[in-house]
């Protein structure tokens, strides 16, 4: 799945333009069932890892209503609407 492409709001409260595209990503994807791979997701966005590590967290902090991370059986899932 290629990741979506998105506009950048100038607005401090809202996604950047990698934060936007990461969290529709992650809203059509299933890492629920899927454990999450950052080292895929950074290939996909061809991006470093670091920059989908810090996208993620800010995501966390702008949509907490949104997702939810949590670990199970040793893998991490990511869970957004």
């Amino acid at each position: 799945m290629q990741p979506p492409n998105a506009v950048n709001e100038d607005n401090p409260e809202q996604l950047s333009n990698l934060e936007e595209r990461l969290f529709e990503w992650l809203r059509r994807s299933d890492f629920e069932t899927v454990a999450w791979s950052t080292a895929k997701a950074a290939k996909a966005f061809k991006v470093k890892q670091d920059q989908i590590y810090d996208a993620l967290a800010a995501i966390t902090k702008k949509k907490p209503k949104n997702i939810q991370i949590y670990f199970q059986d040793g893998n991490l899932h990511v869970a957004a609407e």
